[in-house]
């Protein structure tokens, strides 16, 4: 489970049979501190790449901006693929199953309790992802 700020706005495509899937940058941030000798620990943020499939695509593409706060679940998948120049590249990302919208929306925003979003199926594609 991840609780971090939208880095960049959605990037969000159709595949096979209009199946939308879309990719978050997420930023995590864990919190600076200082030791008992006083040394000071500064702030780490990490940033995660979400990949997230049907229905839960299609609620990042209407609602999901730069900036705002999400909680998401989901599993680690890491998966290979060759650049531009031949040279193998290897990537980590998240596959959420769940994501909750936490930033506070105007009216027209999903409810809480729509936002919540049961996991998808397991039947997602296991090809190479369209970004």
């Amino acid at each position: 489970m991840l609780i971090g700020n939208v880095g960049q706005d959605p990037e969000v495509r159709y595949v096979d049979q209009g199946v939308a899937v879309a990719r978050v940058r997420l930023a995590t941030t864990e919190r600076g501190y200082t030791l008992q000798n006083g040394t000071q620990v500064p702030d780490h943020t990490d940033w995660h790449n979400i990949i997230l499939w049907r229905r839960l695509a299609e609620i990042v593409e209407k609602y999901v901006h730069k900036g705002d706060k999400l909680y998401i679940e989901g599993r680690i998948r890491y998966t290979s693929y060759d650049d531009k120049q031949g040279q193998r590249r290897y990537a980590t990302e998240i596959w959420a199953d769940n994501m909750e919208l936490l930033s506070p929306k105007p009216s027209a925003a999903p409810s809480a309790n729509e936002a919540v979003v049961a996991p998808e199926p397991d039947n997602k594609p296991d090809e190479a992802l369209p970004f």
